[in-house]
Parts: structure tokens; sequence; C-alpha cells
């Protein structure tokens, strides 16, 4: 299936002008998401040396980074995903505003339930995302591996559309993504980047 990608952008209402800089720290990783890509290029030409790394981000992206982050984007959930990152985070809207620190304990505090859960759990699911981009078979397979070895039982669900209410029909006790961690809102639901980050699983990614 041929697939066509089309970058979409928003329309800039922002005053670039009108930013207030001071509450940033002086060194920092400058993000976006793609509809913001005009405005976080002019960000960056105002801001000078103090932007140290510069990229756009995914909901999925991993930024390995030592600066705090300033998100130009709407919404919070690429934000918090870069903050369990351990990250200090800004997000750029209308005004800049620093990402509530009681906001990132809870999801920091469910994403603690779903490891103990993966760790008391005999039956283990992994879910595979169907769509392009996001599949990750080969992933799934090598995690399935490992997870036997812990004496686990483990099956693979493989859809095109993952819906978490659909999840209670099955007799698992812990699932473990693959795919977009917008899932991970979910305490039954782990990523299995967070197995390899808490030196739970090591498994390959192809």
């Amino acid at each position: 299936m041929k697939v066509l990608f089309i970058e979409a952008k928003k329309k800039q209402l922002i005053d670039i002008n009108s930013i207030n800089l001071d509450i940033l720290p002086k060194q920092l990783f400058l993000a976006y998401s793609i509809q913001y890509k005009q405005l976080a290029f002019e960000l960056k030409k105002k801001l000078g040396k103090r932007v140290r790394e510069f990229r756009q981000v995914l909901g999925c992206s991993v930024l390995n980074t030592k600066y705090p982050i300033l998100l130009v984007g709407s919404g919070r959930f690429h934000a918090l995903q870069l903050a369990l990152q351990n990250n200090e985070v800004y997000i750029l809207e209308e005004k800049i505003t620093k990402l509530d620190e009681r906001e990132i304990k809870e999801i920091k505090a469910k994403r603690k339930t779903a490891l103990m859960k993966f760790l008391a759990a005999s039956k283990i699911g992994i879910l595979v995302s169907a769509k392009p981009g996001q599949e990750a078979f080969k992933k799934a397979l090598s995690l399935k591996k490992e997870i036997e070895k812990k004496g686990k039982e483990v099956k693979i669900f493989l859809a095109d559309n993952i819906s978490i209410e659909e999840l209670e029909n099955y007799d698992i006790e812990s699932w473990v993504n693959t795919s977009c961690p917008a899932l991970t809102t979910d305490s039954r639901i782990i990523n299995a980047e967070e197995l390899k980050t808490n030196n739970i699983l090591q498994y390959t990614n192809s």
C-alpha cells in the first residue's frame, strides 16, 4: 500500500516578539511538533546560542539530552512523554508555561504501578500495531522470547486499531506496548522501552 504524507502547518497567531523568554533556562533543547515548525525556527533564531539542541518530536520520540526542554506545540501528550524522561519541560502554546510537577508525579506513579503489575503477572500480552511507522513485529518476537525466559506465558496481539476497552476481553494480566506511547496512560500497560530502561529485559528492535 502506497502512503502519502502531507506536512500540516498551523496558522501562526503568536507574535514572536511578545513571548517572555526570561523564565527559560540559559541552555535548552528546543523541540517542536510539525505544525509549529515555522514558529520553532523563528524562536531558535531569537534564542541564539541558548539553544543547544533542536529537532522535531513525535509522541514516541526519546530525547537523550541533559538540557531542559522547551516544546513548541499544542496539547500535553508530547510534553508528558518528554517529562517522563526526567527532564524539566516547558511548553509554548500562546505563552510559555512550565509543566506541573504534580502532573508528572501522577504519571510516574501510574508507570510504577504498570511495572509492578508486569513483574507479578504470569500471563502477558504484547500489543503490536499494524499501522505503517508503528509496526514492530520483530521487536515483539524478541520481547516474547525474553519474557518467556522468566517463566511467563506470552501472546502477541496484532491490530490496526488498538482499543484499551477491548483488552478486558482477554485473559491477560499485564500488557506490553510496542506502538504509540499514548496507550500507557493506562496502568495495565507498560511500554517495551520501560522494561529496558528499568533493566527488566534486554531485547532487539529488529
